[in-house]
C-alpha cells in the first residue's frame, strides 16, 4: 500500500470512530432498549411530623393488588386483590380506585391544606361510606383487544374514587384529577385530609400515584 492511500484509510477510519458516538445517540430507541426502571423511594417518602403534613409514593400499576395504607403507623402495606386486609389501614388504593377502613369521605373545594374549612361544618351527609361493587375493580386487561375485562367484586368510595376522572369514551382515555382535598373520616373519630398530587410517575407511566396528606385534621 502506498503512503497516499495509509494516509486515506486513516483519515476515514478516524472520521468513522468519529461518527459512531452520534449514530448510538440518533438510533437510540429503535431497538428494544430497555426502560429505565422507577427508582423512586415507595411508601411514606416525606413525613413533617411539626406541620403533621407528608407524602405517600405508590407503584399502582398493577391491577391485581390493594395498597393499603396506615396513617397512624405511616405504613403502607401491598396485597393481591384476593388476599385479606392488613389488621390496621385507613384506606386503600386499587390503581384509581379507593376505599377505607369502614370510614367515609366527603369532597370539600380547597386545594390547599391552608384552606380547608373546618369539620364541624361539613354536613353529616357529605360524609360518602363505601359502596359495594361487581363492576368497578378491574383486575385483568390481558384480553380487553378481544372484549374481555376481568372484574372482581370488593368495595369502593364513590367520594374518594373521584380524585381522578378517566374518560374511557376517547383513545387515548383523558384523565382529569379533581385538584381537590378529601376529607376522610377514620372509624377511630379522627380526620385525615388527602389529595392526589399526581397519578404518574417522571417519565409519565400512569399508575404511579402520588398522595399529599394531613393528618390529623384538627376539629
Amino acid at each position: 500500500m502506498t503512503l497516499h492511500k495509509k494516509i486515506h484509510t486513516y483519515i476515514w477510519g478516524a472520521i468513522a470512530l468519529l461518527l459512531l458516538p452520534a449514530c448510538n445517540g440518533i438510533l437510540g430507541g429503535i431497538y428494544d432498549e430497555p426502560l429505565p426502571k422507577e427508582k423512586k423511594e415507595f411508601g411514606f417518602i416525606q413525613i413533617n411530623d411539626k406541620a403533621k403534613t407528608g407524602r405517600i409514593y405508590i407503584d399502582a400499576t398493577d391491577y391485581k393488588q390493594w395498597h393499603y395504607i396506615d396513617l397512624h403507623q405511616k405504613q403502607v402495606v401491598s396485597a393481591a386483590v384476593e388476599d385479606k386486609a392488613p389488621a390496621d389501614w385507613d384506606f386503600a388504593i386499587h390503581r384509581y380506585d379507593a376505599k377505607t377502613n369502614n370510614g367515609t369521605v366527603a369532597e370539600c373545594d380547597a386545594t390547599d391544606f391552608n384552606s380547608l374549612p373546618a369539620i364541624k361544618s361539613l354536613p353529616e351527609n357529605a360524609f360518602i361510606p363505601d359502596e359495594w361493587s361487581k363492576n368497578r375493580i378491574i383486575i385483568d386487561l390481558s384480553k380487553m383487544m378481544e372484549g374481555i375485562v376481568v372484574r372482581k367484586d370488593d368495595y369502593y368510595n364513590p367520594c374518594l374514587s373521584k380524585w381522578l376522572h378517566v374518560d374511557t369514551s376517547t383513545m387515548p382515555p383523558i384523565y382529569t384529577p379533581s385538584g381537590k382535598i378529601y376529607i376522610l373520616r377514620i372509624k377511630d373519630g379522627s380526620y385525615a385530609a388527602i389529595r392526589l398530587k399526581n397519578y404518574m410517575n417522571d417519565a409519565a407511566v400512569k399508575g404511579f400515584m402520588t398522595i399529599d396528606y394531613l393528618y390529623p385534621v384538627q376539629l
